[in-house]
């Protein structure tokens, strides 16, 4: 991973850790000798079935039981339950409506691409095709800020004695770490969890390790996507906001097995409609440094879409 790199707000972007993993190496690079702090909620239920990541850890994995802690929360304080759970119903709806509008956006999209349009007014209409995608996705983000708001307004979670009790937990927790480690799973229930509990806050300036599903909540977007799904054909489409604890770039995480990255319009559209933000795919074995006062500092092994449709080995120098 090469020379430990001082600044402790360091955000390291990982690719799967499942079967090959080297989180300790970054870890080790970035000289953290002490305990480390890690998020598996997830998993779910399985949040604790963790012995591989305390091990490949050396026994230094403290894990905070996020998932654990939502559910004593909810149980300790049924109206946040009960809240919690209508917005979260509502946000479900909310996604399944924007997924109709986007999937036409997309057909018009691709209607209009394939079509053989006088080329004086052919990037004009493509151009119109992309915004309107475009527009969508900041809706729905605008919806959910709206819905997160209005919740947070009415019942003020973090001064809940429930929730507050937790919150002082995981703060004298996290005072013994020196960094925090977010691994991947239902990116949903992740980011949920995270939110709940204030952790961007809580982790402060300590460095941040994250994959997968993980790396795609600590961005300022989580875009689920894949161009191959079991169930057919599926649309990328915008989840939520992310943590933005890194700015300007949308994670694909696994893209060996979720990207077609040869279908060069495929590629084209995915970074033409997130621009100015990077596409960056993450396959096995890659990472990415963050300093979040200045931006990506080094990489290895990370893809970028291009909006010419290709796809090359990301710089951090490529960042602007």
């Amino acid at each position: 991973m090469g020379v430990p790199l001082p600044n402790p707000s360091s955000v390291v972007l990982l690719g799967a850790q499942r079967f090959n993993p080297y989180l300790r190496e970054a870890v080790d690079a970035l000289g953290i000798t002490g305990r480390i702090a890690t998020i598996t909620a997830g998993w779910q239920e399985r949040e604790t079935d963790d012995d591989d990541l305390v091990q490949h850890l050396d026994g230094r994995a403290v894990n905070l039981r996020l998932h654990a802690r939502g559910d004593e929360v909810f149980r300790d304080d049924p109206e946040l339950h009960s809240a919690h759970r209508e917005r979260q119903e509502l946000l479900r709806d909310l996604q399944d409506v924007y997924r109709v509008r986007l999937e036409s956006a997309l057909d018009a999209e691709r209607i209009l691409r394939e079509r053989k349009t006088p080329l004086a007014i052919r990037d004009e209409i493509e151009a119109a095709a992309l915004q309107s995608i475009r527009d969508l996705d900041l809706w729905h983000l605008e919806q959910c800020a709206r819905l997160r708001h209005e919740l947070d307004a009415r019942l003020k979670p973090m001064k809940r004695p429930a929730l507050r009790r937790h919150r002082e937990e995981l703060s004298t927790q996290l005072a013994d770490c020196d960094a925090v480690a977010i691994a991947g799973g239902h990116v949903a229930t992740l980011v949920n969890r995270l939110r709940l509990f204030g952790i961007a806050d809580l982790v402060g300036t300590r460095p941040v390790f994250a994959w997968s599903g993980g790396a795609m909540v600590v961005s300022e977007r989580i875009v689920l996507f894949h161009d191959d799904p079991p169930q057919g054909p599926g649309a990328t489409e915008v989840l939520d906001a992310g943590l933005g604890l890194v700015k300007d770039v949308v994670v694909l995480p696994q893209p060996e097995h979720r990207l077609h990255l040869d279908n060069m319009d495929r590629v084209r559209l995915m970074a033409r409609r997130f621009a100015p933000a990077m596409c960056l795919a993450f396959p096995a074995r890659s990472h990415a440094v963050w300093q979040r006062d200045v931006g990506p500092v080094k990489a290895r092994g990370v893809d970028r879409l291009r909006e010419d449709g290709c796809h090359t080995a990301f710089e951090p120098g490529d960042a602007t």
